[in-house]
């Protein structure tokens, strides 16, 4: 068996972070699987509408810093403002509506291949999120 790397701290500040379009607006990368060989991911983003979409293994916390508005789960809006916690699990079709700044805590780690949108059908014809 091979030795795993030990753990190591991480300080970032957003400035020094990577910004980059999001499916929910603008974010910055505090802490992502990209560079940082972590368990979780922790982004602000800079929300400006998000288009509907879920995860099917990913769960996300958002956390209101800044704005008010609304996020949209499974098809039912909730109020949003600042202070203001959001968990979302696995299968929850989620969007945001307003402007807002938040901070979104994935577990696991952020990953490409587990973001899907309604109105595409996956292959196979299912979502994932509803049952057969």
């Amino acid at each position: 068996m091979e030795p795993t790397a030990p753990l190591r701290t991480l300080i970032r500040h957003e400035s020094e972070s990577p910004k980059e379009r999001s499916t929910c607006g603008w974010r910055y990368r505090l802490i992502s699987r990209d560079d940082d060989q972590v368990a979780a991911w922790a982004h602000v983003v800079d929300i400006d509408g998000a288009r509907p979409h879920y995860h099917r293994r990913g769960v996300e916390l958002y956390y209101v810093l800044e704005g008010e508005g609304g996020i949209i789960l499974d098809g039912v809006e909730h109020p949003l403002r600042p202070g203001t916690m959001v968990h979302i699990p696995p299968g929850v079709v989620h969007g945001a509506v307003g402007r807002m700044r938040v901070l979104v805590v994935g577990i696991p780690d952020i990953d490409d291949d587990d973001l899907f949108f309604p109105d595409e059908a996956p292959p196979g014809g299912r979502c994932g999120c509803c049952p057969p």
